[in-house]
């Protein structure tokens, strides 16, 4: 069996304080004076017997095996244990070599107290100059626990769980080979992630707790996935960026966005911060998914001011009522308004002089709007460009359009749409003051609309599940991190540029399905069906990230590409966007396509086939 450094020391350390205990208690004996030579003799001569037999019992106890950091009430009770057992088994020992002669019978109770105070004195003054704190909890009856991750987070579940009745840790998993066999409040790290179906069935557990806030998509799905192996209900702390005090209470399901959420992104807060504290910002379509995040992150960046512009009524009250009751010191101005009333945006302007612009009210839904090219237009192109011109007028610093990837080769109205969009800011960009950049990228999991809410209220309905097609794959990056990286591409921009988020892999629409009926506990095709309704008109099978002529540039940021974009003159992009404005007015459809088509010529078009990198969400490996 090899032994890690830290056990030997441990070990070690043992053995040298079981040697100090025998010697302090010889003095003690003799009012804390030295023995007179014959007994210092005698206990000379009785040490290695005494570091051999409590060696041994230390052992057999564990001693070694407790992390001091999280030293307990369970680990003082071993220690405890092995002392009086020691005593007991040095005085037979004792009796048997010599008939205890020349070793005072005092000595056999002052020893089991020093070797106590020697052994547990270290470890708990360890463990409240490290933590502050200290937890003498103890095993209770209730529900056997099973809990993924040794590290701070496992601790405190475990710590957590040693004062609630309801739950019996039964151990801890962890993959770090300094940790195996280790004990953190009497409870033993069993083994590798890897056994956990193995060691869920021996220990008879009866329910696993997730408790690594850290562990990237990828390790998620390992986790996961092992599991469902084991059959048992699980649950999972949220993860670092999501969640407040590490607590039994803080854990919750497992969602499909720990699944397809990528590793933590690490933005440069400083530099966010910088572009955005102490000035007045403005956010259109502030009460979605995309727009409502985007203020919640704004809001804690300390704007001078925050102007939320949103169509849907119920939206702004439910966005207002979030950031006055989060940020009460927040200077909030919440306005009912449409983007394409260039009266009222220009009002907006004219009272708040907003020095940044996050421009993200659009209608986004393919199908819906591929026979309303009017609303699609109205709403994409001339919303922006209403929006674009007050704060190129208004002398804006910053204004960012979040785009999407429909707009690269778009097949669709909607696409074509937010692709013109691109084209006017771009445009517009090389004559103006203000800095106008564009940021792009997939599907948002969990916005409004979006697949993964339709996929739950299929699953809680008891299906069918409704899958387009099974090779479709689409882009996914959850609305917290679209959101930070919209912050982070929009303060780097120096004007004109096109920031293409870094979405990861695609995932297959099917295997997105079928891993959220499993995480509903249920079996697909058994318990839940699913079902093919066939490709809708505008959608395409794959989604891209680039144009054909566009070449993706590094930039300072690793999660952030830059799209080297083809040039467009305002000119040009002007006399369009008239036609389209005169085409909206007449409600003139034709005429609406074709000036799409102007702008865009590669509406229509076919999409990259790919599909050698699509993540298999079932059967992806670590």
């Amino acid at each position: 069996m090899r032994i890690s450094r830290r056990i030997a020391a441990i070990f070690l350390h043992d053995l040298l304080v079981t040697a100090l205990a025998w010697g302090v208690a010889w003095c003690a004996r003799f009012n804390f004076s030295i023995p007179p030579r014959e007994y210092w003799q005698v206990a000379l001569a009785t040490l290695p017997l005494v570091l051999l037999v409590q060696g041994a019992l230390n052992w057999r106890f564990g001693l070694y095996r407790g992390l001091w950091r999280f030293a307990s009430l369970p680990d003082l009770w071993n220690i405890i244990r092995a002392a009086l057992l020691g005593a007991l088994c040095l005085t037979l020992a004792l009796f048997v070599w010599n008939r205890l002669e020349g070793v005072p019978r005092s000595l056999l109770i002052l020893y089991p107290v020093f070797l106590v105070l020697f052994l547990g004195g270290p470890r708990l003054a360890y463990r409240l100059w490290k933590d502050h704190s200290l937890t003498l909890g103890s095993l209770r009856p209730g529900r056997r626990v099973l809990i993924v991750g040794a590290g701070r987070a496992g601790e405190t579940v475990v710590r957590d769980m040693l004062r609630d009745p309801s739950f019996v840790p039964v151990g801890l998993l962890d993959d770090r080979r300094g940790l195996q066999g280790a004990h953190i409040h009497g409870v033993p790290v069993l083994g590798t992630i890897d056994r956990l179906p193995e060691v869920a069935e021996e220990e008879q557990a009866e329910m696993i707790f997730i408790a690594i806030p850290s562990a990237g998509s990828r390790e998620m799905q390992r986790i996961v996935g092992l599991c469902m192996q084991s059959g048992l209900p699980y649950r999972t702390l949220p993860r670092l960026e999501d969640m407040g005090e590490v607590s039994i209470e803080a854990l919750r399901n497992v969602s499909i966005e720990d699944l397809l959420g990528r590793d933590r992104v690490e933005l440069d807060w400083r530099v966010i911060r910088a572009g955005i504290s102490g000035r007045r910002v403005l956010v259109s379509g502030g009460g979605g998914s995309i727009g409502a995040e985007l203020c919640r992150q704004v809001a804690r960046l300390e704007p001078s001011r925050l102007v939320v512009v949103e169509l849907s009524e119920f939206a702004l009250f439910e966005i207002e009522r979030e950031l006055r009751r989060d940020f009460p010191d927040l200077e909030l101005v919440t306005l009912l308004g449409d983007v394409t009333d260039e009266v009222a945006m220009e009002r907006v302007f004219l009272s708040h002089q907003p020095q940044v612009v996050f421009h993200a009210a659009a209608y986004k839904h393919v199908p819906i709007l591929e026979h309303q090219e009017r609303e699609a237009v109205r709403n994409n192109v001339l919303g922006t460009r209403v929006l674009a011109g007050a704060a190129d007028r208004h002398g804006c610093e910053r204004f960012v359009l979040v785009s999407t990837d429909k707009a690269v080769n778009p097949s669709s109205v909607m696409g074509a749409s937010k692709r013109v969009a691109e084209v006017l800011c771009q445009a517009l960009n090389a004559g103006s003051a203000t800095r106008f950049v564009t940021v792009r990228f997939g599907n948002v999991l969990g916005s409004a609309g979006s697949v993964v809410p339709l996929f739950r209220e299929q699953i809680r309905n008891g299906g069918p599940v409704t899958v387009t097609h099974p090779e479709m794959t689409r882009y996914f990056m959850t609305i917290p991190e679209a959101s930070q990286l919209i912050l982070q591409a929009g303060v780097m921009g120096e004007g004109g540029e096109i920031f293409v988020l870094r979405m990861g892999e695609p995932v297959r629409i099917l295997d997105l399905a079928e891993q959220m009926i499993r995480l509903a506990g249920k079996e697909p095709g058994r318990d839940i069906g699913i079902v093919y309704t066939g490709i809708r008109e505008g959608e395409k099978l794959h989604e891209e990230l680039f144009h054909g002529e566009e070449r993706p540039e590094p930039t300072a940021h690793g999660k952030i590409l830059r799209a080297s974009h083809r040039p467009a003159q305002w000119s040009q992009v002007a006399v369009q966007l008239e036609v389209m404005a005169t085409a909206c007015r007449s409600f003139d459809r034709e005429a609406l396509r074709a000036a799409l088509t102007a702008l865009v010529p590669e509406l229509g078009g076919t999409t990259a086939a790919g599909g050698d990198n699509i993540v298999d969400l079932q059967r992806r490996k670590q």
